[in-house]
């Protein structure tokens, strides 16, 4: 029972757990889940919200094998659900291969970022649950259960699950061969060349403070073999020295910029993975509206500036590609995601954002799983366009409530 996360990593969040356990096998998770009223695991604890707590049982699974097992022919990887994303691709980038996409931080763990639909950034590239090709899971009575894509429109349900339907062991993920990346910052970019920013290179993020019309920082991931943007790239400005996303803070833990050529995994995140990347003493909300709704939405938040400014570190804009997967804030739909990084005073943040959120309503906006917010729970049935599918399957799939949060209970009621 050593050795298992009490608090969440911006800790803001102290698990209620009655016990908490580290098992060293998959029978031991087997049996741990079978005598469990409520159960649930718990990662590398990246969730601002208590979508990870529990009452019952918490387990951590840092204690099974680092399993990383590659099938060439099949084009995939199979990893232990408790692998950091960074581990994974330090091992995958020495067989010469990658995954499509990696999300900001390469600190998260496999599972939990698959669970919640975390992603990384481009118009082409979806989020990295959509590279699931296969799942082992631990389901409520203890069983060990594969499910792949074989299993058709089931499976698209299982993957983006919110950790409601078993306690995942491994994942399969789809790779490609390794390929190499530049990283260039600029400043300033004017709003109405938003577009044109995001379709320039592989991967792109936009930070702004909301303190200025224009968008402050601009994070262009491109091919290494593409040529690098010109000296007036959209009316922006070059930036000639190393930059950290939030207005100063020390750029150390940050990847390699200025263009200087490197493996997929040390480009891709924003943050290296042999640094924290802040002190954690922050909170996170993120909300994904359809591509084609991003002016007006931006629009929409241009109105409350100033109090959006007032308690904001940073906020990220980014695109994903549309998936299939059930509970993806990006099913059926490329997505424009507005993420926010608040200060660390819930009492000062949560009245802005549930003016973010009624701002945004037209729009359907979809959360991030893993992140704050207060969308009450027609909206967000009726934002998840298989909502009433995964509702069902859970039933099914967990019908006393074993792997069930209040959070779940809020946006899922029986």
């Amino acid at each position: 029972m050593t050795d298992v996360p009490r608090r969440n990593w911006a800790g803001n969040v102290t698990y209620t757990a009655r016990s908490f356990h580290r098992p060293s096998s998959v029978d031991e998770l087997r049996r741990l889940v079978a005598g469990s009223d409520r159960i649930r695991a718990v990662g590398t604890g990246h969730s601002f919200n208590r979508l990870g707590d529990t009452i019952g049982d918490l387990v951590c699974l840092a204690g099974l094998p680092s399993t990383v097992e590659v099938d060439r022919e099949r084009g995939t990887v199979t990893v232990a659900a408790a692998l950091r994303y960074g581990d994974l691709a330090t091992r995958l980038h020495a067989e010469g291969l990658a995954v499509a996409n990696l999300a900001s931080l390469p600190h998260i763990s496999v599972a939990g970022s698959v669970a919640t639909g975390t992603h990384g950034s481009g118009d082409g590239n979806r989020n990295l649950a959509a590279a699931v090709a296969a799942l082992e899971l631990v389901t409520a009575d203890g069983d060990l259960l594969t499910v792949s894509r074989a299993d058709g429109d089931r499976f698209a349900g299982m993957v983006v699950s919110l950790g409601a339907l078993g306690v995942v062991t491994r994942v399969t993920l789809d790779v490609v061969s390794t390929f190499a990346v530049r990283q260039y910052v600029r400043h300033d970019l004017p709003a109405d060349r938003l577009d044109a920013a995001f379709a320039s290179a592989y991967s792109v993020s936009g930070f702004t403070t909301w303190r200025s019309p224009t968008i402050d920082q601009v994070w262009r991931k491109q091919l290494a073999d593409r040529p690098p943007p010109p000296a007036d790239w959209l009316g922006t400005t070059t930036a000639e020295a190393p930059l950290h996303p939030v207005p100063g803070l020390d750029p150390v833990n940050c990847t390699a910029q200025l263009g200087e050529p490197g493996p997929w995994h040390e480009r891709l995140p924003h943050f290296r993975l042999g640094f924290t990347p802040s002190s954690g003493d922050e909170l996170q909300s993120e909300y994904h509206l359809p591509r084609a709704a991003a002016a007006g939405a931006l629009a929409a938040l241009d109105g409350m500036r100033d109090r959006i400014a007032a308690v904001l570190q940073i906020s990220e804009l980014r695109t994903i590609a549309a998936d299939d997967l059930w509970l993806s804030p990006n099913q059926g739909r490329d997505s424009l995601a507005i993420h926010f990084t608040w200060i660390d005073d819930p009492a000062a943040v949560l009245p802005v954002l549930a003016e973010v959120e009624q701002r945004l309503a037209s729009f359907s906006p979809r959360p991030h799983w893993g992140k704050v917010f207060t969308l009450d729970r027609p909206s967000v049935a009726a934002a998840f366009g298989r909502y009433t599918d995964f509702a069902a399957l859970l039933a099914e799939l967990d019908p006393s409530g074993k792997f069930r949060t209040d959070l779940l209970d809020r946006y899922f009621p029986r």
